[in-house]
């Protein structure tokens, strides 16, 4: 059993790259011009796999999402939001 265990924890770790990590990004996204356009902008980010979370600010026409870098990257989410129609770019 013990070696059972310890087979699964360093497989674990070899199958995750050293590099992945949780980053956060701020889009904007201005073409939000309802109060319902948040809710279609946050499924459409919360369905890009990878992503943990999302925080959309409707006055600020903004999204801040969370996503793990290994299964997802910046291109995805832009991409999820131009496809839910509201067009987006990263906040410097």
């Amino acid at each position: 059993m013990k070696k059972l265990l310890a087979s699964f924890v360093f497989a674990s770790l070899v199958a995750t790259p050293a590099w992945a990590a949780i980053q956060t990004v701020t889009l904007s996204v201005p073409g939000m011009t309802c109060a319902a356009c948040p809710i279609t902008v946050k499924k459409a980010l919360s369905k890009v796999d990878g992503v943990s979370k999302v925080d959309v600010n409707f006055e600020k026409r903004q999204a801040v999402v969370t996503f793990d870098d290994a299964r997802t990257h910046v291109e995805a989410l832009t991409k999820a939001t131009a496809d839910a129609g509201y067009p987006s770019e990263v906040m410097q």
